[in-house]
């Protein structure tokens, strides 16, 4: 009996997206729109799909429980998780941005609310410019405007909320897109599934 791929995707618009790419490859399931399903499975593939909350990609694959998964460049970077970067799917493209208030100098020490203190903490490293982060989980556009920071590291994508609350892009450093990963262990072990897919997947590009 064939053993199950099992792939963890993250819940929302994002995972629709995804099906729709693995339609053009040919792995053709139907999914209820509006199905409350955490698991589903795919008897003529053999693949499992596991919806969970896109931050949480990362540990379910670093973890073994899924073999591979469907996650964002910038949560990749954020986890350093010891996982293999497979295939850039090319959807949920946006871009990390610093962002601050207009017609100011942003010079000397700072302060930098981010969802993203890795991805920050590097991105100043190789600036040479001394920073404090402060780690935000909500809106990161409230710390300029209550002086909680200076300026702010977050994705953008269409630049009405920096907008919108006064802000602007002051640099864009990272172009961030989906992309699979894989489990090492899963990679070894389900290399012709996994392999397969991958073809597919570029073939249909």
């Amino acid at each position: 009996m064939a053993e199950y791929l099992k792939l963890a995707l993250p819940k929302g618009r994002l995972a629709d997206d995804v099906f729709n790419v693995l339609k053009e490859a040919g792995y053709t399931i139907d999914i209820p729109k509006k199905t409350r399903k955490l698991v589903v499975t795919d008897e003529d593939n053999k693949f499992k799909y596991y919806f969970v909350k896109p931050s949480d990609v990362v540990t379910y694959v670093n973890e073994g429980v899924c073999d591979i998964g469907v996650v964002g460049k910038d949560t990749i970077l954020e986890n350093e998780a010891s996982i293999y970067e497979l295939f850039d799917l090319e959807i949920g493209k946006c871009k990390m941005v610093v962002a601050g208030k207009p017609d100011q100098t942003y010079q000397g020490d700072l302060r930098v609310a981010t969802k993203y203190p890795k991805i920050a903490r590097q991105y100043y490293q190789k600036t040479n410019q001394n920073v404090t982060i402060v780690k935000l989980n909500g809106s990161v556009e409230l710390g300029p405007i209550l002086g909680l920071s200076d300026v702010i590291v977050d994705i953008y994508e269409t630049g009405r909320t920096l907008r919108a609350n006064g802000l602007e892009v002051i640099d864009d450093f990272l172009d961030i897109s989906s992309r699979i990963i894989a489990n090492k262990a899963s990679y070894r072990q389900k290399f012709n599934p996994i392999n397969e897919l991958l073809n597919r997947l570029e073939t249909s590009r």
